[in-house]
């Protein structure tokens, strides 16, 4: 499963193209006073103005499997990584087979890259812009993330994440290339105190050469 493209809320346009046009180093698509459209990796991040928005977001992008430490040094200058209680600013998922660090976009939105090894997609070189691969989560949330899963499964053929321990507070649809993670409201996003709220987000998604349109 691909996320081709995820469409959420910003009260701030012009944060959002300072952060990821300038700091990300992200292309921009399309941009008028109302909404703003990049180009991340084989994705594509579009941002709709709302000035009464007041939450968050928790999305992640894929970066090379080999080159965490790289996008670890490529961030020092750019971003305040996370730093975990263990004073790391990596996380390991052991059973995911995958390590991710984590950051704030300039509207406070939870931003997180993971290196995927269960992935073919080492590169050579150094770490940058051009690393990101593509949108490879979204966070979903729902009263109840076991029955919105099956829903979309019924629906529209998709699957639950096999290397995920699926549960009423915490479910992952899709697969490495592309994951709708579904939690229960209030639950903080990992690894932040912050609880997750349910906001407006609109996501294409590619899955066996169908396109899906969802709308949450």
């Amino acid at each position: 499963m691909r996320i081709d493209q995820i469409e959420i809320k910003t009260n701030d346009i012009q944060k959002t193209k300072a952060f990821y046009q300038n700091l990300l180093g992200l292309f921009i698509l399309e941009n008028d006073q109302k909404s703003i459209t990049f180009q991340a990796g084989t994705s594509i991040l579009k941002f709709v103005e709302d000035s009464g928005f007041n939450s968050i977001y928790h999305f992640a992008f894929n970066i090379p499997a080999n080159q965490l430490e790289e996008a670890i040094q490529w961030c020092q200058d750019k971003v305040d990584l996370i730093v975990l209680e263990d004073e790391s600013v990596v996380t390991h998922f052991e059973n995911w087979n995958a390590h991710s660090i984590y950051f704030y976009d300039y509207n406070g939105n939870l931003l997180e890259f993971i290196a995927r090894h269960d992935l073919n997609n080492e590169q050579v070189g150094e770490f940058n812009s051009a690393s990101i691969l593509n949108i490879s989560e979204i966070g979903i949330v729902t009263e109840n993330p076991l029955e919105l899963g099956n829903q979309l499964i019924e629906e529209h053929g998709l699957h639950f994440f096999s290397q995920n321990t699926n549960t009423e507070k915490f479910a992952a649809i899709g697969d490495h290339h592309g994951l709708l993670i579904l939690v229960q409201p209030t639950r903080n996003w990992y690894p932040t105190q912050i609880p997750s709220e349910s906001n407006p987000t609109e996501i294409t998604l590619e899955n066996d050469e169908n396109i899906i349109n969802l709308k949450f």
